[in-house]
């Protein structure tokens, strides 16, 4: 006889989702709650379904029959704690979904920049028409910091634009969209020649103010820096200097090491700044794609199979 699985998530989810998630094997039952809700379903819970920026914890301790934890985002931040790590609950997250609609984003911010498009905007507010400075993509360098699976479709389009592609990646691996790898021990030397330089690493203890002052000052005086990351992967008050200085040309920035940005930063009255509010990996397509995948490691879990996503609880991704 097949066990009952209860699964507890910490979202609203349509029928489709629910019914994605219960089609996948007999006496599975899907419970939706909030956050402030969720003690009262939590005694039976067996999988529980969070966003990675939740406090779980009491939660977790509250769990007894707790097997395994999914976080809906890449990021896990919030849920690795030294309860979780000292158990034998598995964690995962959604890695891997989040590529298009974050390497779109990247994108933008890079044709915003070229074509002029942050300076006509503000043109427009003031209905001024003036011609304004512009360039091209094509064949510029982009260097990605992190070449995860994000890292990797903000190659491959980037090379579909024509562009010049490095990366820094831990291990040497062949990847068709790159044109050189670099270890993170070479990074100044991949910034000494990228005309745009993307952050796309994990945030954990390691990556924690990754980007430094000394890596501005290792970019070119025209180059602009992207993080659609974690803010907390920047000491910001070092690209603000950088800015200031003019050590970089400009940054677009979906990410910040307080958010919402407070109102006293430099940052929002910069003319060379892009920002946006944590938006990158917002698509309508979001929780269709994360069920999906957690529908398919769901079945794996069943079977015994080996799943996918599992995050090291040690290293934080």
């Amino acid at each position: 006889m097949t066990p009952a699985l209860n699964i507890l998530v910490l979202n609203h989810l349509a029928e489709r989702h629910i019914n994605t998630i219960t089609s996948v094997m007999p006496g599975i039952t899907v419970h939706t709650s909030d956050l402030a809700q969720a003690a009262s379903f939590i005694a039976d819970t067996d999988i529980l379904v969070s966003w990675g920026w939740m406090d779980i914890r009491e939660l977790f301790l509250a769990a007894p029959k707790l097997k395994w934890v999914h976080a809906l985002s890449a990021g896990v931040e919030n849920l690795v704690f030294p309860e979780i790590q000292a158990s034998s609950v598995i964690l995962t997250n959604s890695r891997g979904i989040h590529g298009i609609p974050v390497s779109e984003h990247v994108l933008a911010l890079m044709l915003t920049f070229t074509r002029g498009l942050n300076r006509l905007i503000r043109q427009q507010a003031e209905k001024r028409w003036k011609r304004v400075p512009t360039d091209e993509l094509h064949e510029k360098t982009i260097g990605i910091v992190g070449l995860g699976s994000i890292g990797r479709e903000i190659a491959k389009k980037a090379k579909g634009l024509g562009m010049n592609v490095l990366a820094t990646k831990r291990e040497m691996t062949t990847e068709i969209f790159v044109d050189k790898l670099y270890t993170p021990d070479r990074l100044i030397d991949m910034l000494a020649q990228s005309d745009f330089v993307v952050v796309a690493l994990p945030q954990t203890e390691e990556t924690r103010e990754y980007f430094r002052l000394e890596h501005f000052e290792a970019m070119k005086r025209t180059a602009y820096f992207i993080n659609i990351a974690r803010g907390t992967v920047v000491r910001e008050a070092d690209l603000i200097t950088a800015l200031e200085q003019g050590l970089i040309q400009g940054a677009g920035l979906d990410v910040f090491e307080h958010e919402p940005l407070p109102e006293n930063s430099p940052l929002w009255d910069m003319p060379n700044v892009i920002i946006t509010p944590h938006l990158a990996a917002l698509s309508p397509y979001y929780l269709d794609r994360a069920v999906k995948l957690f529908a398919d490691n769901l079945a794996r879990f069943c079977q015994g199979g080996e799943m996918f996503n599992v995050v090291d609880k040690e290293k934080g991704y």
